[in-house]
């Protein structure tokens, strides 16, 4: 009797059943005994309900049905037959309610499940079926019921029930004073809330960078786990410094409900095995273990530190996950996959998939492909423009430095000598050029470095930082560059520390290779410590890693991806308090804003969603290795590193020949090369056919035999890393001949228009309140009606500083600094308060220069002076003090007396005892003449 499509359907279903550990049998064996979860195959239902493909039971209890169907079938429609079964149990049966609660339908290839205990069940797609355990376990009425009054059903309590059933969200701690949560983060929490109510199976969370996705993500994992039902939460990440910064989240989460932390009251496990600890209610995995986990296979901790990001465009079919028994698909309920516009495509989506869970995806720059997975359910989108309108950003201007050889490369000619330095060793040798060499800014810093041009873009950097980019600093604003790889970064922190006339504390690199300290210490020490004041990475600190002291992102490397540069201008957003911002960086008064030094035009070029690979040669064999060693074996992969490491084992001298073939057991390069193109080969597959079958017979099985034969030295990880290190071992020409020059720095004209709209509002600003603000009411009026209190300014700086102005004294200054570079003289080293008299005049034109108002007293000080009566040494001494507290405060009244500085030195009778009855009108003099 001829095969159908139905049972070669049945064939695969009872493979699935029995590997979810179900005892799968005929009619004739049944034995509802034998096992707590039974199968039994055609079961008969009773009159004019016919035979059930598959009825199941569950500790000797009907507990559901299984209707197969053919590979194509469509499932929704099935679910009316499958919904028959459930009513047509004999009467006199054991059952566990009838209608009975659980119904599957299935292909073998596709799976329905609808869970007749959750509040208006419908069916979900399932990657197979669950053990018999975890459907006892609904079963089981709970022992506990939370809200005991609200349950109506005995089985209430299901994840779905219980999602329904959420307390309200409180912002208040009930036994703590608690950070609040910001009302971004509220709204977040509470859209996502109703969507898991509504049993919406994805929602998007698109947060901007800085905005506190990560501590928005631990508040409503607490709540799901103690209020919604969840057992189990996966937290994905893409690399593994994430993962710990994430596990810190969880470690300092305090409840609101209890006197606990979270990984007090829970058990929280970041992976660093394969070893998934059964009591952990938090599980914290990069997505490349969690894969590799799925695959039965180990998977090499120093492959967790790098980005997933780029790997999946070389598989154009992954290779498959398969039902792994030890990893059930109910293992979790909930997963969260922080950055999801790197984790939802085809080779890591199938991690995503593979559970029955909620999936909860978090960015902050969602592509096209990511709506569209999270099937267009974005409960929460807060840009990067709101995010600032509300204080939780900060904005950022651009400065562009522009250089004659980063915009066209140059020429060395021949007959000059240069420097020929290896990659890898960096060891120099001198060559004699035969012909004129020359170069364009794409060759730059990868087949020719030209230091000058390193050197002009870091002197222009250090020689504006102080008079145009900060204006009135001292100290290096906490700094990070972006290079282009590990040797282009070591040539920039030599440089950095030789421009700035500093040490090695001062400028360091912080990239895979940096050794001695581990990365997540050293970012640390960037974070809180003052030095280093600059640190130069590749793509360590370029997602994810949080540096709130960072005022400005100095990029030397071009990035084409719109989502990546994304995240690494989202560095320098994070707002910070002014106490810890000072901690780090003393003479900054506040973080108003960022800057992004583009030496490279970063800014001004296109970028897309995502950068798909059009030919293999684009990508690195870094990224092609990866790919074999997580099972892609497809023709354009293995070719193209055949041919590349055809062309390595050419140049690689006899000791690394040697070295390799000791990873190899005895291969060379050129082995593994011939032995990948041999597999290949289409006649290759012919030929072992003939020998064994005969021909004719299709060639693939034996084809992707020969092909995982053939890359398989390449699955032993020291061997890629030693391959990759000699891959990149070729040499750089230094062109230490051409002398760079500037052909243009400033901000940019982007920039330019942000300060514009800047200064316009503030002035429409001072217009529209003249009439309301003490402050502006005063210095409005010219002569003034009365004199100006320090209590008015510091009510004005207030009302300008919160949303929706977020106008800092350092921003405004800045603004109006880049529009007329004449007319301002610097800024305040103190930033002072008081600086704000001196913004608001210049914007009322009252004075034709902004200069900080100290500056400004000092004048007027000098001018009072020079017509006085010749005083003491102590009484200038006294003189100067009460002109540092104008400086301060606006005005010097006799209580300050009683107040540092002058308390110490004795106070009010000290005073008086110096200028005598003169005392007071000097007062009334200098209040008039120095702060007018």
């Amino acid at each position: 009797m001829p095969i159908t499509p139905e049972d070669k359907a049945r064939k695969v279903i009872d493979k699935m059943l029995e590997k979810a550990g179900w005892h799968v049998c005929d009619m004739k064996d049944a034995n509802i005994h034998a096992h707590r979860g039974v199968v039994i195959r055609n079961f008969p239902l009773k009159t004019s309900h016919g035979f059930a493909d598959y009825h199941f039971y569950i500790d000797a209890k009907a507990a559901g049905v299984i209707e197969a169907k053919k590979v194509g079938s469509t499932l929704t429609g099935v679910e009316i037959q499958s919904n028959k079964y459930k009513h047509g149990l004999p009467d006199n049966l054991p059952d566990w309610g009838r209608p009975l609660p659980f119904a599957y339908e299935s292909t073998g290839e596709e799976t329905h499940f609808t869970n007749g205990l959750d509040p208006d069940p419908r069916s979900r797609l399932v990657f197979s079926f669950h053990r018999p355990d975890t459907l006892a376990e609904w079963l089981a009425p709970p022992s506990e019921m939370d809200h005991a009054a609200d349950v109506q059903l005995l089985y209430a309590a299901t994840l779905r029930a219980k999602l329904r059933r959420m307390p309200p969200l409180e912002n208040v701690g009930a036994i703590h004073e608690l950070p609040l949560l910001w009302p971004a983060q509220i709204k977040a929490i509470k859209n996502l809330d109703k969507s898991l109510e509504d049993n919406r199976p994805r929602a998007l969370i698109q947060m901007a960078t800085g905005s506190g996705k990560t501590f928005t993500a631990v508040n409503f994992i607490y709540r799901l786990i103690k209020f919604g039902g969840a057992k189990r939460v996966l937290f994905l990440v893409d690399r593994a410094n994430l993962g710990r910064q994430t596990l810190k989240e969880f470690q300092q989460f305090q409840s609101p409900h209890t006197p606990y932390k979270f990984t007090e009251e829970y058990i929280v496990q970041q992976l660093k095995s394969n070893q998934i600890d059964k009591t952990a209610r938090v599980c914290i995995s990069t997505i490349q273990r969690m894969y590799s986990i799925l695959k039965g296979e180990e998977l090499d901790e120093e492959a967790e530190e790098h980005s997933v990001g780029g790997l999946e465009d070389l598989f154009k079919e992954p290779p498959p996950v398969e039902y792994n028994p030890d990893i059930p698909i109910e293992t979790f309920d909930i997963i969260v996959t922080d950055e999801c516009h790197r984790s939802i495509y085809n080779l890591w989506r199938q991690v995503l998939e593979y559970f029955d869970s909620f999936i909860i995806g978090l960015t902050a720059t969602p592509s096209k492909q990511t709506f569209g997975f999270f099937n267009q359910n974005l409960v929460m989108e807060y840009p990067h423009e709101q995010a600032v309108a509300d204080g939780v950003n900060v904005n950022y201007d651009v400065y562009r430095i522009r250089t004659k050889i980063t915009q066209q490369g140059s020429v060395i000619e021949a007959d000059y000598l240069v420097d020929k330095r290896d990659r890898e060793t960096r060891k120099v040798r001198w060559e004699r050029l035969d012909d004129d060499l020359e170069y364009d800014a794409s060759q730059l810093d990868r087949d020719v470095v030209a230091p000058d041009q390193i050197r002009t873009v870091i002197k222009t950097f250090k020689d504006k930082l102080f008079t145009e980019i900060f204006p009135g600093r001292t100290d290096v604003p906490k700094t990070l560059i972006y290079a282009k790889d590990d040797s282009h970064a070591e040539d920039i922190v030599k440089i950095v520390r030789e421009e700035f006339g500093k040490g090695n504390d001062f400028a360091q690199k912080i990239t895979y290779k940096t050794t001695g300290m581990s990365t997540d210490d050293l970012i640390a020490s960037f974070r809180n410590s003052y030095n280093p004041r600059i640190a130069v990475t590749v793509d360590m600190i370029a997602t994810g890693t949080d540096i709130k002291p960072l005022e400005i992102v100095l990029f030397l490397r071009a990035v084409n991806s719109r989502s990546y540069f994304e995240q690494m201008k989202g560095r320098g957003v994070r707002v910070i308090s002014d106490n810890d911002l000072q901690s780090v960086t003393p003479d900054a008064k506040s973080k108003t804003h960022f800057i992004i030094v583009d030496a490279v035009g970063v800014c001004e070029n296109d970028r897309t969603d995502s950068c798909p690979m059009e030919r293999k040669k684009t990508v690195s064999l870094e990224k092609l290795l990866q790919a074999v060693a997580l099972g892609n074996i497809e023709d354009d992969v293995l070719s193209s590193i055949a041919g590349r490491l055809a062309r390595l084992d050419k140049r690689i001298t006899p000791e690394d020949k040697v070295s390799i073939q000791k990873l190899t057991g005895g291969l060379s390069i050129k082995d593994i090369a011939a032995d990948i193109v041999q597999a290949l080969n289409p006649d290759n597959y012919v030929e072992q056919v003939d020998t064994t079958v005969g021909a004719g017979l299709k060639p693939a099985p034996t084809s992707e035999k020969m092909k995982t034969d053939a890359v398989k030295p390449l699955h032993n990880p020291a061997l890629r890393n030693r391959l990759i290190d000699l891959y990149k071992t070729t040499e750089q020409t230094i062109d230490t001949i051409s002398k760079d020059e500037i052909i243009d720095v400033g901000f940019s004209a982007e920039a330019l228009d942000k300060a514009q709209g800047l200064v316009t509002s503030f002035e429409q600003f001072i217009k529209d309140h003249k009439d309301e603000i003490t402050a502006l009411q005063i210095l409005y009026s010219k002569p003034y009606k009365s004199r100006l209190r320090f209590e008015q300014i510091k009510e004005l700086a207030n009302i300008i500083e919160k949303p929706p102005y977020l106008w800092g004294v350092d921003r405004l200054w800045n603004a109006y600094a880049s529009l007329e570079k004449s007319k301002v003289r610097g800024a305040s080293a103190q930033k002072i308060l008081t600086d704000l008299v001196s913004l608001i005049r210049f914007a009322l034109h009252q004075e034709n220069e902004l200069e900080p108002f100290a500056e400004h007293v000092q004048k007027r000080y000098q001018e009072w002076l020079s017509k006085q009566k010749k005083f003491t040494d102590e009484q200038l001494r006294w003189l100067v003090m009460i002109k540092e507290h104008i400086v301060g405060s606006l005005c010097i009244e006799k209580d300050d007396f009683d107040s540092v500085p002058f308390k110490p030195e004795g106070g009010l009778g000290k005073a008086y005892q110096l200028f005598g009855e003169e005392l007071f009108s000097i007062m009334d003099e200098l209040n008039e003449v120095l702060a007018a």
